[in-house]
C-alpha cells in the first residue's frame, strides 16, 4: 500500500474504533480501567508510528497511549502478540529480542495485523481489558476491509 493510502486507511481505522468503543465501555469492568480514556497505536514496517487518543482526561490518555505504544513497539520488534512472546521467551522456546526483561509488557493487547494486500502492521491498544484490546483492533480492521 502506498504511504498516503496507508495513512488514510489507519486514520479511518481509528475512526472505526471510536464507533466501537461505546459498546465496550458499557461493561463496567472495561469502563473502570481507564474511564473511557483509551489509546490505539499502530507502527508500520517502515517504523512510522500512528496514534489516536480517546477520552477527555489528557493525563490518563497519555498513560494509556504509553502502554499502547509499548505493546505495538514490542510487536514491531518481535513479530508476536504481547503475552505470547513472553510465554515463549520464559519457556526457552525463543531467544531474547533485545528488550530488557523488566521492559516486556506481558499484557495482551499488542498484535501483528496483516492487511488483505499483505501490508503488515504492529498494533497496540490500551484502556480496556486485554482480550478486548485485541478484539477491538480486529473488529475495526475487519470493518475496514469489507
Amino acid at each position: 500500500m502506498q504511504p498516503q493510502q496507508l495513512t488514510d486507511f489507519i486514520h479511518a481505522m481509528f475512526l472505526k474504533i471510536e464507533t466501537l468503543l461505546p459498546v465496550y465501555l458499557q461493561n463496567k469492568e472495561d469502563e473502570r480501567i481507564a474511564h473511557g480514556n483509551c489509546a490505539a497505536c499502530i507502527i508500520d514496517d517502515q517504523g512510522m508510528v500512528y496514534g489516536r487518543l480517546y477520552g477527555t482526561d489528557k493525563i490518563r490518555s497519555r498513560e494509556t497511549f504509553r502502554i499502547a505504544w509499548t505493546k505495538a513497539s514490542q510487536v514491531w520488534i518481535t513479530g508476536l502478540k504481547t503475552g505470547e512472546y513472553e510465554k515463549k521467551f520464559f519457556n526457552n522456546e525463543i531467544a531474547e529480542c533485545g528488550i530488557e526483561v523488566p521492559d516486556l509488557i506481558g499484557w495482551e493487547g499488542g498484535q501483528p495485523l496483516t492487511l488483505k494486500d499483505g501490508t503488515k502492521l504492529s498494533a497496540g491498544f490500551s484502556g480496556i481489558r486485554g482480550i478486548y484490546d485485541l478484539e477491538i483492533m480486529i473488529k475495526a480492521l475487519e470493518a475496514m476491509e469489507q
